[in-house]
């Protein structure tokens, strides 16, 4: 007997709409927020993974293309992606790119540097990108905390999907940053709860 879905089901559009809309216009990254503060804000408050396991839009979106489109060799992830090491050294080397992609931005509302119009994919490779922005539009700080923030977003949903393809469709899930912060402040809570 088929379940019913339920609205949040069909979130793997809002990742779809999110990259789309980054594409045509850099100023719609700020909506990946969403994304970044809505799974923290749930674990603070709620003391659950919420987020992780009903509303990413970006896990539907992997099982969605593994799954049911086939796209996955549906191979068991390799072990050592479970491991604490590696989630949370990810997580770690995650954070300094975040803390670089700030630290660029705080720059150029310094006037310290100037507006960079390109997106970094695996934070290395520089693709120029000014078609999304037209210059003068918002203040230069907003653009680049724009283009930095969909360089992250773009640059972790390219591994997600080489994890999808070469193992099992939500592979991304075993490391994916915001899934192992979560994870961490839920153990904090519990902790400090039955302390």
């Amino acid at each position: 007997m088929k379940t019913k879905k339920k609205w949040y089901d069909y979130l793997w559009i809002w990742s779809i709409l999110f990259f789309t809309l980054g594409f045509f216009n850099i100023l719609f990254a700020w909506l990946g927020m969403i994304d970044f503060l809505l799974p923290v804000f749930l674990a603070v408050f709620g003391g659950n993974k919420f987020f992780c396991n009903k509303l990413c839009g970006r896990g539907q979106l992997f099982q969605m293309l593994g799954a049911k489109y086939h796209c996955s060799r549906n191979k068991p992830t390799p072990s050592f992606i479970y491991s604490k090491w590696f989630r949370y050294g990810f997580l770690i080397f995650f954070l300094a790119m975040f803390a670089n992609m700030v630290y660029q931005t705080y720059l150029v509302a310094a006037e310290a540097a100037g507006l960079r119009e390109a997106i970094k994919l695996l934070w290395t490779f520089s693709i120029p990108f000014g078609w999304t922005y037209t210059a003068g539009s918002v203040p230069d700080w907003i653009a680049q905390y724009s283009f930095g923030f969909y360089s992250l977003m773009l640059t972790s949903l390219l591994i997600g999907l080489v994890f999808m393809v070469l193992y099992k469709p939500r592979s991304w899930c075993a490391f994916c940053p915001m899934g192992t912060m979560t994870q961490g402040i839920c153990k904090l809570r519990q902790k400090i709860k039955n302390d």
